[in-house]
């Protein structure tokens, strides 16, 4: 995660200055109206975040319904071929298909805990195959996976909206229309930046 100073500045304003050489390509950042938006390459997308909100720096944890604040890379694209062309997938994301098999360990007991796995399997678990079209894409986000912390929070994907933006478990979703303009916009490894609302004084 990158390191920041605040400069204060004439009238109050501040300044944060970066220290990481790592800038982000995607921001995700509350608006006034309570909403939640999405900002790529200059362009605004509305985008639904965690039931709970947005967790406070290392404050995510496990089951919360919170998104972890912070920059984090992309990983890969996994998508639904049953209902997806992989040929409408930008070729720079190498578009990973599903299959019915695939999951995702949330039991923080298990050594497995927020990697991919296959199942059948006894600990607790996301099933990624789904009967919605939530998951038709996933870019897992690199939230706790290097290392993985056991309790810190599992599969914070980048996934596709539910009707009307509901909110999700924990994850950052947009719509599917949305969702293809922006991976034409990203690649693996760039940053997606996730900031928490301001704390009410």
């Amino acid at each position: 995660m990158r390191s920041v100073r605040w400069l204060t500045l004439a009238l109050g304003a501040f300044l944060c200055v970066s220290l990481s050489a790592a800038e982000p390509a995607v921001c995700v950042k509350p608006t006034p109206g309570g909403t939640w938006v999405l900002e790529v390459r200059g362009q605004s997308f509305p985008c639904a975040v965690g039931r709970s909100g947005v967790a406070q720096p290392g404050a995510k944890r496990e089951g919360d319904g919170m998104t972890p604040s912070g920059d984090y890379a992309f990983r890969e694209l996994l998508f639904r071929a049953d209902k997806v062309e992989a040929q409408r997938l930008p070729a720079a994301w190498k578009p990973r298909p599903l299959v019915p098999s695939d999951g995702w360990c949330d039991d923080a007991r298990d050594p497995q805990y927020n990697k991919r796995v296959s199942l059948p399997y006894a600990p607790s678990h996301e099933e990624l195959w789904r009967l919605d079209d939530l998951y038709d894409f996933i870019v897992p986000i690199g939230y706790n996976d290097n290392p993985v912390v056991p309790g810190r929070g599992s599969a914070i994907f980048f996934h596709v909206a539910s009707p009307n933006y509901g909110p999700t478990a924990g994850c950052v979703a947009v719509s599917k229309a949305h969702y293809l303009q922006i991976l034409a916009l990203v690649k693996p490894g760039d940053i997606i930046r996730i900031e928490a609302a301001k704390p009410a004084k």
